[in-house]
C-alpha cells in the first residue's frame, strides 16, 4: 500500500512541477482558449482539444462516485480534492488520494448525492458522453493540427498529460480496490479487466457494479448481550 502512495506523491511532484515549469496561465492564447471551451464557442477549435477538456471533466465524476462514498469512512473530506480536480486535474485530486486511508467498508445510510453517484444510470450516462466525445474527436478532429498544438501551446500539452495521468492513476490508488471490496467484488480479474482499459475501464465498472449496501446505523449500535448461563 505504501509503494502506491509514494508512486502517487512522485507523478503528483512531478507534474506539479512540470505544470508550474510551464505556467499555462501565465501565456496569452491560454483564456482566451479556455473561455471558448466553457461557452461552447467551438467552431475554430479542433475537436480533439475540445474532447480532451471535457474528458478532464468526465474523469472528476469518475471519481466522485468513488470518492463520496469513501470519504464518508475517512477523517479527511473528499470535496475540497473532489472541487480542485475540476479545475487542475491530479494536482487537486491527488491530494485526498494520498491523505485517506484504505477502508473497504460503508456504515450507515446513502444520502440523495451518494444515491445519485450510486447508480448505474450515472455511469450509463458517463459512457454514452465519453462515446460521443469519442465520436465527435474521431470524425471532426484534425490530428495533425493537435500534435502542432501539443507541442507548441502550454495548455493543450498539460491536459493531454493530466488526462493520460488520470487514466494511469485510477488503478494504482487503493480507491478502487476499496470500492470494489464495499460491494462485496473480490474477484482480481475484475480489478484488472479495468485497470488495463483507460477510461472505459473504469467507465463500464461504473455502469455494472452492484450497488453499495447500507447498514441502519441504529443496527450498528446494537449487540446482542452475552446469554446468562
Amino acid at each position: 500500500m505504501m509503494t502506491r502512495k509514494i508512486i502517487l506523491f512522485l507523478i503528483w511532484i512531478a507534474f506539479t512541477s512540470y505544470t508550474i515549469s510551464l505556467a499555462p496561465l501565465d501565456q496569452p492564447d491560454t483564456w482566451p482558449l479556455v473561455q471558448k471551451l466553457l461557452t461552447f464557442q467551438l467552431a475554430d477549435i479542433n475537436a480533439i482539444i475540445v474532447s480532451i477538456f471535457w474528458f478532464m471533466g468526465i474523469w472528476p465524476m469518475i471519481f466522485a462516485c468513488l470518492i463520496f462514498a469513501d470519504g464518508k469512512m475517512q477523517k479527511i473530506r473528499a470535496w475540497p480534492s473532489w472541487i480542485g480536480s475540476n479545475g487542475m486535474g491530479i494536482i487537486g485530486l491527488t491530494p485526498y488520494l494520498l491523505l485517506r486511508a484504505s477502508n473497504q467498508e460503508f456504515d450507515g445510510k446513502k444520502d440523495k448525492l451518494l444515491r445519485s453517484l450510486d447508480k448505474r444510470s450515472t455511469g450509463i450516462a458517463l459512457l454514452l458522453t465519453t462515446l460521443g466525445l469519442f465520436a465527435y474527436a474521431f470524425i471532426a478532429g484534425n490530428w495533425g493540427d493537435y500534435v502542432q498544438q501539443f507541442q507548441t501551446r502550454a495548455f493543450v500539452h498539460l491536459i493531454s498529460i493530466d488526462f493520460c495521468l488520470m487514466c494511469l492513476i485510477f488503478p494504482i490508488t487503493s480507491l478502487f480496490d476499496d470500492d470494489m471490496a464495499r460491494r462485496g467484488l473480490k474477484d482480481a480479474r475484475i480489478f484488472w479487466a479495468v485497470a488495463l482499459v483507460p477510461l472505459f475501464g473504469p467507465l463500464i465498472y461504473l455502469c455494472l457494479r452492484p450497488p453499495l449496501p447500507e447498514v441502519e446505523i441504529g443496527r450498528l449500535q446494537e449487540s446482542p448481550l452475552p446469554a446468562m448461563s
